[in-house]
């Protein structure tokens, strides 16, 4: 059985912290003209997976299997299944989820 958890976020360019499949991982997102890019970085800050537009429905991991990150990172949106999040939409109506 799978745990989907919504990560906490804001309408805005912003880094946090998480815990992704038992791993913890910072996440970095920033505002870019048209949409929402992600940056990963593992527990000690360095980057491992970078420019990951957030597009809803996708996993965003599964290009990063090699990576061995376990669980997977999808954006679902409670306007349009298939819109991309805009620059309010984040935290608001597009959602990120860890899934493990």
């Amino acid at each position: 059985m799978s745990t989907i958890k919504i990560i906490p976020l804001k309408p805005r360019s912003q880094k946090l912290r998480v815990t992704i499949g038992g791993a913890k991982y910072s996440l970095q997102l920033t505002w870019r003209n048209t949409g929402y890019v992600l940056d990963i970085s593992d527990a000690q800050g360095n980057l491992i997976a970078a420019g990951l537009w957030l597009v809803t429905g996708a996993d965003l991991l599964g290009q990063l299997e090699h990576l061995g990150i376990s669980g997977a990172l999808v954006v679902v949106s409670t306007k349009d299944k298939s819109i991309v999040p805009g620059y309010a939409d984040l935290g608001v109506t597009s959602n990120l989820c860890s899934v493990s």
